[in-house]
């Protein structure tokens, strides 16, 4: 695969499984060591009625990923909430196993973690890339996209999509980019005024 584009008014791929891993709090209270379910759950569902921000990466524990992409949007998951979106997914084809696990060795708090071990979703959208150069096998290009119940407002895809991919690019799919656009562009978060924070801790004027 060479070729990757999202169109806006497109439709993100729906009833497609997440298989998940969920914690039980009943579960907790009685001891068990490993107080997790098994939830199935619906690509609809995620996004029915919701407006979402999803970002996928090519892996979890993978070194942009886990020092500043899913930080960083963790990090601003509550500016994101008060300019208007309801929840902010990250999609690896990962299981959720690891998915969990990377979550716990990150703190994050806020992001939900979609495993999509399969590569079913990434593969629907067009996203799915070898990377054997790294033996790493099928994962996901990198992108963001701004989701308004199920359909595509906007989309940043990095750039030199291809399978075994030398690079890993990652200059327009971060939460500063996104965040533009929400304030300046779309409609809903003109009305806001927000300041994004880094991993570092440091801040970044936007608008």
């Amino acid at each position: 695969m060479t070729d990757f584009n999202i169109e806006v008014g497109q439709k993100l791929p729906e009833d497609i499984t997440f298989h998940m891993r969920v914690r039980d709090e009943k579960m907790v209270e009685q001891g068990d060591e490993n107080p997790y379910q098994w939830q199935l759950v619906n690509s609809t569902d995620l996004f029915k009625d919701k407006r979402v921000v999803l970002f996928a990466l090519p892996g979890a524990f993978t070194p942009t990923c886990s020092t500043y992409q899913l930080p960083d949007y963790d990090n601003n998951y509550e500016l994101f909430k008060r300019s208007g979106i309801d929840e902010v997914y990250c999609l690896s084809v990962n299981d959720s196993f690891v998915m969990n696990k990377w979550g716990d060795w990150l703190d994050i708090d806020s992001v939900k973690l979609i495993p999509d071990g399969s590569g079913f979703f990434t593969e629907a959208i067009g996203a799915l890339v070898k990377k054997d150069n790294l033996g790493f096998g099928p994962r996901s290009w990198r992108y963001s996209v701004l989701v308004n119940d199920g359909v595509v407002e906007k989309a940043f895809i990095e750039e030199g999509c291809e399978d075994d991919c030398p690079a890993d690019p990652y200059e327009v799919s971060d939460p500063y980019t996104m965040m533009q656009y929400i304030q300046n562009e779309s409609p809903v978060g003109q009305q806001y005024e927000l300041n994004l924070e880094d991993g570092l801790g440091t801040e970044e004027q936007v608008g």
